[in-house]
């Protein structure tokens, strides 16, 4: 347990000294990995094992035919992006929201708009970036403060890694053997009490301080339906990925059912032949989108062998089992440790960033939440949550830096202090989550709600 320790404050110490967390995982786990074995590190024996694991690791990862949903979701984002269809969904939520006070901040701040293309997207960053240039000229030629225009972009934002399809849950799902498409069916309700919560965030804001959000001109039934229209492809790309997953079709005669290869297989090539339908490609356009697709892959392929090298090492440590054997001998309610695993990602929210947050904690979390009874769809759900949270909690929340470099006229702070309502309802609806399981698990696993 000691190594394991030792091993995990070098990787932070590492990170914050700007090494990429991908060699500081790496480097950890295999030095630690060869000191365990061999007990030193200089030991020819652990080293040996140490790089035998290595190279295990990579081939294993390298021919792991589950990892193909990882780039083929990426290029369904990609796509998407490339038809135009985040402008289209934010033209929606105006006509049936901008003539509510705060309405277009509410448009960013529900399905339609940033949670609708970060389904489809998956990715919050990107979901962030794109609707700032959407909505913020908008935002501000309505009079929007700063504040509650970029607040809501990047509390919107984080709906996309939990939102399905969610290259988040995917990757823990790959890193837990759990059920990806358990996991996706697992975020809708969590996905739409966010959607709620922030909702109720933009009306305190502007009961609080009216100018900050003014209404629109009210878009008569004709115009709305128009509107509708045009975001057909979204609807139907959704269903199909998730309807197809989770059995939508399985019925006579189509009787089909979809892997979560499959699904992205299905939703990447629904999503090409819709930008293409739509004139938004062109070849080298295409060729863009590839490049961008498989350069982003690579990163979290090497990102992942660097967290399952530094797992193998944790786990060769004693770690897990360590924890769990203090946990028993103190008689420590699984409910308490739950809390204070939860107090630790929020700790560290406000120094990393998600993907790294998750890579980094969950090879030690998970086997002890799991020894106590709880329900790992639950955890991944809880763990994505929190790390939404930390995308817009100071001083890191990459999500508000995103938009500060998009949007270079609005100071860190504006962001900051707009997002906290924000804030706030996320930590709300952590603790209700937290508090009822079965929200989680009512449309996947009835009957299972934790200990």
């Amino acid at each position: 347990m000691t190594e394991a320790l030792i091993g995990f404050a070098l990787v932070l110490a590492l990170v914050l000294m700007r090494m990429p967390i991908v060699f500081a995982m790496g480097l950890v786990g295999t030095l630690g990995f060869a000191h365990v074995r061999g007990g030193s590190i200089l030991d020819e024996r652990g080293l040996k094992a140490a790089l035998s694991m290595v190279g295990r690791q990579i081939t294993d990862t390298a021919q792991d035919y589950g990892l193909s949903v990882i780039p083929l979701f990426i290029l369904m984002g990609l796509f998407v992006n490339k038809s135009g269809l985040a402008r289209e969904l934010y033209a929606v939520s105006h006509v049936f929201l901008g003539h509510f006070r705060g309405g277009l901040a509410m448009a960013m701040a529900t399905v339609a708009a940033c949670g609708g293309f970060s389904a489809i997207c998956g990715s919050s960053l990107a979901t962030a970036a794109t609707m700032s240039k959407v909505a913020m000229p908008e935002m501000r030629r309505y009079g929007y403060a700063d504040s509650l225009s970029t607040a809501s972009i990047a509390a919107g934002g984080t709906l996309g890694i939990l939102i399905p399809p969610s290259v988040i849950l995917v990757i823990y799902g790959l890193l837990t053997e759990t059920s990806i498409g358990k996991l996706f069916v697992a975020g809708v309700i969590p996905g739409g009490l966010g959607i709620l919560f922030y909702l109720f965030a933009v009306r305190w804001v502007v009961f609080r301080n009216p100018a900050a959000g003014p209404a629109a001109a009210r878009v008569p039934w004709p115009g709305r339906l128009r509107a509708m229209r045009s975001i057909w492809a979204v609807v139907l790309l959704f269903v199909l990925v998730i309807g197809g997953l989770y059995g939508l079709f399985d019925v006579a005669p189509l009787n089909l059912t979809f892997s979560p290869t499959e699904a992205a297989g299905m939703g990447a090539m629904g999503a090409f032949l819709i930008a293409l339908a739509r004139g938004g490609l062109t070849l080298r356009g295409t060729f863009g989108v590839l490049k961008e697709t498989a350069m982003t892959a690579t990163s979290l392929f090497a990102v992942l062998i660097g967290a399952q090298i530094f797992s193998n090492f944790v786990n060769l440590a004693g770690l897990p089992e360590a924890l769990l054997g203090i946990v028993t001998a103190h008689d420590v309610a699984p409910f308490t440790v739950m809390l204070m695993i939860l107090a630790i990602y929020l700790a560290l929210g406000c120094v990393f960033e998600s993907l790294s947050m998750l890579l980094l904690t969950v090879p030690i979390f998970f086997p002890l939440v799991v020894s106590l009874g709880y329900d790992p769809v639950w955890f991944g759900i809880v763990v994505v949550v929190v790390t939404e949270i930390s995308l817009i909690t100071p001083p890191v929340g990459l999500n508000v830096f995103v938009l500060r470099g998009v949007l270079g006229d609005v100071s860190t702070g504006t962001i900051f202090r707009g997002v906290t309502p924000f804030w706030i309802a996320d930590v709300l609806r952590l603790a209700l989550i937290v508090a009822l399981p079965w929200l989680v698990l009512v449309l996947v696993l009835p009957g299972q709600m934790g200990p």
